[in-house]
């Protein structure tokens, strides 16, 4: 009986199961997505059993539409959005309260007094991140804090954190296994990524009881056994790594030096540094990418908050565009942005400006500017973004990149991704499968229970698709790049 792959990709927007072949093919899919809450501004939540229906719901529909059973899969490989922060009761297995997404701000003014105590290096040195309301520990504290009863029971060792990969882990084994990757374990701020371990130092400074905490283990081996309530048998979870680690894993970006870009709802900026820790100078963040058998790979990393999900407000804010699809034929329909540039700091500015009071600018208007020009500046405004943090990452490396590997839902945007290889004179790399974060999951467990036999084998798997070369005169470029730094001036509050 032939087996195959699942891949769980569980994102911001929607959870997605994908079933891969041994030739690393897609054999089917299926997506769900799930409500995005907002009880105030600059709050995001989600609701973590919707979470674990629409993932459940969507491994039974790739399953179906392939007419296999639990049989035919050799291991399931769990990819996630990262940071998002859950909080559960041991005993029962129920969330205390909603998942608080990665985008969520609520606690950026605590943040602030832990900058002005004048913790930041001390974090970074651990951590690898700086000291902001993205990553996770702060979020737990603020559920510990605000929620009835949750700190006398997370003193008492009744309850659990985890990330979402860590509450999927939970449920799949039916609450007998409480464990993360160290990729995961690397964006909560608790971390320590120098000797692996959850740091003592700064679960006293949050005040979060270790207890809570899941059990830290490699990115490729076997978890335990999972069963949904229909299976008959069980099937090992082998794989597991944050979404953009997974990205970067699926991407084969295996050779320090290597980066990709995923252009999700956001986008991330991953470059590996293999197994050195390079502290950036340049205000990026140092992750552990993955780690398999004994050995560990670092990253640099430098993400974008508002990507993919500019595309939505021009859709659902404004109103220019009916479907996501459209951006791109409304955005050729003019040569250029008009002079228009369009900051998207809908939720703040991430990396390299870290300023989390920034709020969306579009600058140039004129009376002759149309939703066209909006609609190109827009895109154009993701790949400046992504162009900042290339330009830092390269500084913090002494050596330029050689090539960009892409991925995420808005790779398909063609217009897009030659204006990056413009702005990066470099080229732009968008491979066959561009599922590269499932992917990346289904490679890493797939290793682990000997599916396929090296990172080699798997390296042999990945295949480009379409390669961008720059095509535009540099001084176009150097005056547009020029225009953007000034709309972005504009942007940055003196917070």
């Amino acid at each position: 009986m032939e087996k195959y792959l699942l891949a769980l990709d569980q994102g911001t927007t929607s959870s997605r199961a994908i079933i891969f072949d041994k030739e690393g093919h897609i054999k089917a899919k299926a997506q769900k997505e799930f409500t995005q809450l907002f009880p105030q501004p600059g709050w995001v939540e989600h609701n973590p059993k919707e979470i674990w229906q629409s993932q459940s719901a969507v491994i039974v529909e790739a399953m179906t539409k392939m007419g296999i059973t639990e049989e035919s899969i050799a291991g399931i490989g769990i990819t996630n959005q990262r940071e998002t922060t859950i909080v559960w009761d041991a005993e029962t297995g129920e969330p205390v309260y909603n998942a608080i997404v990665w985008q969520d701000r609520r606690t950026s003014a605590y943040c602030d007094e832990l900058k002005r105590k004048g913790l930041v290096d001390r974090v970074h040195e651990k951590t690898g991140l700086f000291i902001d309301a993205y990553f996770s520990g702060t979020k737990i504290k603020w559920i510990l804090e605000n929620v009835p009863g949750a700190r006398r029971k997370a003193e008492a060792g009744l309850l659990r954190f985890g990330n979402v990969d860590a509450w999927l882990i939970w449920k799949l084994t039916n609450g007998t296994v409480h464990a993360t990757d160290v990729s995961n374990a690397s964006r909560t701020m608790l971390f320590n990524i120098n000797t692996l371990q959850w740091d003592e130092d700064l679960l006293k400074l949050l005040d979060i009881p270790v207890s809570l905490l899941p059990e830290v283990k490699s990115s490729s081996e076997i978890y335990g056994s999972a069963q949904l309530e229909s299976w008959k048998s069980t099937v090992p979870i082998a794989g597991v790594a944050g979404d953009q680690q997974a990205a970067l894993f699926g991407q084969m970006c295996i050779k320090p030096g290597s980066v990709k870009n995923t252009y999700g709802t956001g986008c991330f900026i991953m470059l590996n540094t293999g197994k050195q820790v390079v502290m950036s100078q340049n205000n990026l963040l140092t992750t552990v990418a993955w780690k398999i058998g004994n050995e560990v790979n670092y990253a640099l990393e430098g993400s974008v908050y508002v990507g993919g999900s500019v595309v939505q407000w021009l859709r659902d804010g404004l109103g220019i565009i009916r479907k996501s699809s459209e951006i791109e034929e409304l955005a050729r329909s003019v040569p250029d942005s008009g002079g228009v540039f369009f900051v998207p700091a809908l939720t703040g500015l991430a990396a390299p400006y870290w300023d989390q009071y920034a709020r969306g600018t579009i600058v140039g208007l004129t009376r002759g500017t149309t939703a066209a020009h909006i609609a190109r500046a827009a895109l154009e405004g993701i790949a400046f973004q992504v162009y900042d943090i290339v330009q830092a990452m390269a500084r913090d490396l002494g050596a330029p990149l050689e090539e960009l590997k892409v991925d995420g839902g808005a790779s398909a945007n063609e217009l897009m991704l030659q204006f990056q290889s413009d702005l990066l004179a470099v080229k732009v790399i968008r491979p066959l499968v561009t599922e590269t974060t499932a992917q990346g999951a289904a490679f890493l467990a797939g290793l682990a229970v000997g599916y396929w036999k090296s990172i080699e084998q798997v390296k042999g798997l990945w295949k480009e698709e379409s390669v961008f070369s720059p095509s535009k005169d540099d001084t176009k470029i150097s005056q547009a790049i020029e225009g953007w730094h000034d709309a972005v001036r504009r942007t940055l509050t003196t917070h």
